[in-house]
């Protein structure tokens, strides 16, 4: 029998590809979000704009998955036991969020709050 501890790196591990894979499904679907983001008769410029706005976002998230699966990869937190929990909890709270983003077609802005609350909790 896996005790709790044991249990927790499979368990992180999955969330944090999860959280991956939303991200990435975002990049290719980002059309929706970018057009939900803007008035009815929009610009490219506007368009264009907005689609950069979420790129970068996307960019940022990336850059931290690479830095968080260096570390998880590498061992330095894979063992630990409070800070593993915690990355669980805010990968799956950000997995589920961003899946409402793409099904719901939630404005781009929303992605950013999202980032900041699971940041946040998590840097905390």
């Amino acid at each position: 029998m896996m005790s709790a501890v044991s249990s927790l790196v499979p368990a992180r591990f999955l969330t944090i590809i999860a959280h991956l894979v939303i991200v990435i499904t975002i990049f290719w679907s980002r059309e929706n979000n970018v057009r939900a983001s803007l008035p009815l008769d929009f610009t490219q410029e506007q368009y264009d704009n907005e689609d950069r706005k979420l790129v970068v976002a996307l960019a940022v998230t990336l850059g931290l998955f690479g830095i968080e699966l260096a570390g998880f990869f590498s061992g330095v937190s894979m063992f630990n036991s409070s800070q593993g929990l915690l990355s669980l909890a805010v990968h799956c709270s950000a997995s589920v969020s961003l899946s409402f983003f793409v099904f719901e077609k939630w404005e781009c802005w929303t992605y950013w709050v999202i980032f900041a609350t699971c940041r946040f909790v998590y840097v905390c």
